[in-house]
């Protein structure tokens, strides 16, 4: 009798147990055939095979590198973490504040959103690779006489575009190094002294 009051005390809220059960079964029909038809179910997804490693061939500051890299691997992430050159910084590893920025192919490229394995055969530059010896290079050396950085951190990958950018144009206007620097994020706001580094660095390399 109690189950039946139950029972009547349930369907009065619009469900009883029997239809309940019946839900429920028809829910793990519809699941069994969703794999089916898919042909992929949870546990063959459970046992799916990692991508296998690759080796690569690419020199980093003049230096031949031979690495096996996984292709999740970004450049940011085996310059540092593999190689130990800690010149280019992780920022926003989005692709967004340019503290990454290094050169390949002399052409400046954010670390961050290149994965290792597209490198094989390229010519990587950072900013340990402008040094010449000993001394800073052309655009190191404009930016430490113009106090173009206040925390530093986003100064290695400035560096680098005000490279690429006097590689291809060794007389940039204003407006061109305002444009080739627009990329790279300065959270301290030197961007007026970094503008005036830039043109320096480009009278270094002429004079050069």
């Amino acid at each position: 009798m109690q189950e039946d009051q139950n029972s009547k005390d349930i369907k009065g809220r619009g469900l009883t147990r029997r239809n309940f059960l019946k839900t429920m079964g028809s829910s793990a029909v519809a699941v069994a055939a969703s794999d089916a038809l898919t042909g992929f179910s949870t546990a063959a997804a459970a046992a799916a095979v990692p991508e296998k490693a690759v080796e690569i061939r690419f020199a980093v500051n003049g230096i031949h590198r031979t690495l096996v890299v996984e292709p999740r691997w970004t450049l940011l992430y085996v310059l540092r973490e593999k190689l130990g050159i800690t010149g280019p910084k992780p920022g926003c590893e989005r692709g967004e504040c340019g503290a990454c920025t290094v050169l390949v192919d002399g052409v400046s490229r954010y670390a961050c959103l290149t994965l290792a394995a597209e490198m094989e055969g390229r010519d990587i530059t950072t900013i340990e690779g402008l040094m010449e010896g000993e001394h800073l290079g052309p655009v190191q050396q404009a930016f430490a006489e113009h106090d173009a950085f206040q925390c530093g951190y986003c100064t290695p990958g400035q560096i680098m575009s005000a490279e690429s950018l006097l590689r291809s144009n060794s007389v940039p206007g204003p407006d061109e190094i305002r444009e080739a620097m627009s990329g790279n994020l300065c959270r301290c706001g030197a961007y007026t002294h970094i503008q005036a580094a830039v043109s320096r660095a480009a009278a270094l390399k002429r004079g050069k």
